[in-house]
């Protein structure tokens, strides 16, 4: 059996006008709930391609990767994340869900955590600033 490690991921944090950009997954883990776009960084890929990349790829909008707004890992039965989520603006495109993403839409930043969201992503955009509090 091979040895399971820890998958590397990322996520975009893009806010603009006092609104988040958040899609609601399609399939996988956390399937019908409400994320910042982000996944798997792929081999020989940087963290900063991996974000332009799945914020494009689960969006349509082209950016630019900003700086590190922290970190999180998710482990269950099953998997091992290791999640860093990335400042991000946005250059362009046109706003379409793709990817393994069922739905987009920008947020406002009051109502981000009356949604259902992935599990401790309101915890996480309130302890670094992003949102004021969380239910």
């Amino acid at each position: 059996m091979a040895a399971v490690r820890p998958e590397l991921c990322v996520g975009a944090v893009v806010v603009a006008e006092d609104r988040l950009l958040l899609i609601r997954r399609g399939h996988g883990p956390a399937a019908g709930e409400w994320s910042v776009p982000g996944g798997r960084v792929e081999w020989g890929e940087t963290m900063a391609e991996a974000v332009v990349r799945e914020l494009r790829e689960e969006t349509g909008l082209e950016g630019v990767c900003g700086e590190l707004v922290g970190w999180v890992e998710r482990i269950d039965d099953d998997d091992h994340f290791v999640i860093a989520d990335f400042a991000v603006v946005v250059l362009g495109g046109e706003l379409v869900a793709g990817s393994d993403a069922a739905e987009v839409a920008w947020v406002p930043l009051w109502d981000v955590a009356e949604q259902r969201l992935v599990a401790g992503l309101a915890e996480f955009l309130a302890d670094h600033g992003i949102i004021d509090t969380f239910t």
